[in-house]
C-alpha cells in the first residue's frame, strides 16, 4: 500500500476502534496512557504536547503541568507550514482552525514532544497526517536532543514496516494505553 491508501486505511481503523469504546472505556484507556507517561513527564524541563483532534488520544491528563507544557503555534506563512512550540495555553485559534498559543508566549524547544501520529511500526517510522508539519519541525528539535514519543490507540501500532521517506523523523518511543515501547 502507498502511504496515503495506509493513511486512509488506518484513520478508518481508528475511527472504527474509537465506536467501539464506551466513554468510560475510552476515559479509563487515555488515564492508562498518562500513568505510562507520567515517569517521562516528570522527568522533562519542558514539553511539547497537543490538543487531540478527531480520533486522536488525548496527551492532556488531569496531571500535566502547564507550566512546563508547550503546544504548536503556527507562523504567520501565507500556508501555515511552520510551526514552533510556545510555551502558554492554547486559546488563539491557528491556520488550521486548532487552538494554539498566541504570538507573544515564549517560543521554546521542548526536551520531550508527544506526537500524533495515524500509525507507527517497530522502527519508530511514524505515518502522520500527511502534511509534513511535524516532520519539518522535528527535524530542528532532533539537533537539539529533544526525544520523540509518538502517541496512539494499541491498534495504531502495526507489526509491518511503513514506507520511510529521507524527510521522516524516526520516533524514539511509543506510548499507548497497553504500554510504553521504546525503540531507541
Amino acid at each position: 500500500m502507498s502511504k496515503p491508501e495506509l493513511r486512509a486505511a488506518m484513520r478508518e481503523a481508528r475511527k472504527a476502534f474509537l465506536l467501539g469504546l464506551t466513554t468510560p472505556e475510552r476515559v479509563t484507556m487515555e488515564r492508562s496512557l498518562h500513568a505510562q507517561l507520567k515517569p517521562l513527564l516528570e522527568s522533562a524541563q519542558v514539553v511539547g504536547a497537543y490538543l487531540p483532534v478527531g480520533s486522536e488520544i488525548d496527551p492532556l491528563g488531569a496531571e500535566f503541568d502547564m507550566e512546563k507544557t508547550a503546544f504548536p503555534a503556527f507562523s504567520s506563512d501565507p500556508e501555515g507550514k511552520i510551526f514552533r512550540f510556545r510555551l502558554g495555553p492554547p486559546i488563539a485559534v491557528g491556520p488550521h482552525g486548532i487552538p494554539q498559543p498566541g504570538p507573544m508566549d515564549p517560543e521554546v524547544s521542548p526536551d520531550l514532544v508527544l506526537v500524533p501520529l495515524i500509525a507507527v511500526d517497530g522502527r519508530g517510522t511514524r505515518l502522520g497526517q500527511g502534511g509534513g508539519h511535524y516532520d519539518r519541525a522535528l527535524a530542528r528539535l532532533k539537533e537539539r536532543g529533544s526525544r520523540f514519543i509518538g502517541l496512539g490507540w494499541p491498534m495504531q501500532r502495526i507489526d509491518f514496516d511503513l514506507p520511510l521517506e529521507s524527510h521522516d523523523i524516526a520516533l524514539d518511543g511509543y506510548a499507548s494505553p497497553a504500554g510504553l515501547e521504546m525503540f531507541r
